[in-house]
């Protein structure tokens, strides 16, 4: 019975260490390609009412309680929520708004983890040619980073965060696509 409790122990040792010597700090990233022109894009992401029509992380609680406060788009627009624990509470503010090219938010999560993210969503316009039916389309990055604490990094050897947020960020631009090119 000792044998396999130091066995354990060992094990948890190794765990936490291995733990500790991932990055500090996280990043997620996914794009796609939009057959629609930025401008036509952006007011999707720079209002938040807008955005969260087509934010997998809302849609994945239908009871989540949402509140808006300051510019209806733009920096200073904030949204908070509160939802179950898949979703959790928190708030999203708009720090940076460079129609039609770029919205940058500071996202503070309360619950199930407090942590604060920088996500940025960059919109790339691209020429497209003579037989497409717009002149215009647009390759657009979300992305998300931030400091990993500890807990973090242990949950990243345990679930592959990557494919989890990045998942999300997926379906989220496929939502986005069908809006902006409809």
């Amino acid at each position: 019975m000792f044998i396999v409790i130091a066995i354990a122990f060992a094990a948890l040792v190794a765990l936490l260490l291995y733990a500790a010597t991932k990055p500090d700090t996280c990043q997620f990233a996914r794009s796609i390609h939009i057959a629609a022109p930025p401008e036509r894009i952006f007011p999707l992401i720079d209002d938040l009412r807008a955005m969260n029509a087509w934010n997998p992380f809302v849609k994945a609680d239908p009871n989540i309680r949402l509140a808006y406060s300051g510019p209806a788009s733009g920096v200073g627009a904030v949204n908070t929520f509160e939802g179950s624990g898949k979703v959790g509470a928190g708030e999203a503010e708009i720090i940076e708004s460079v129609a039609p090219a770029k919205v940058v938010m500071a996202l503070r999560m309360d619950r199930p983890m407090k942590c604060r993210n920088r996500v940025e969503f960059t919109l790339a316009p691209r020429p497209n040619g003579a037989d497409v039916s717009t002149d215009v389309s647009t390759d657009v990055t979300w992305a998300m980073s931030g400091a990993q604490p500890f807990f973090g990094k242990l949950m990243s050897i345990l679930i592959n965060t990557d494919k989890m947020v990045g998942g999300a960020f997926e379906a989220g631009l496929a939502e986005l696509k069908a809006r902006a090119e409809a």
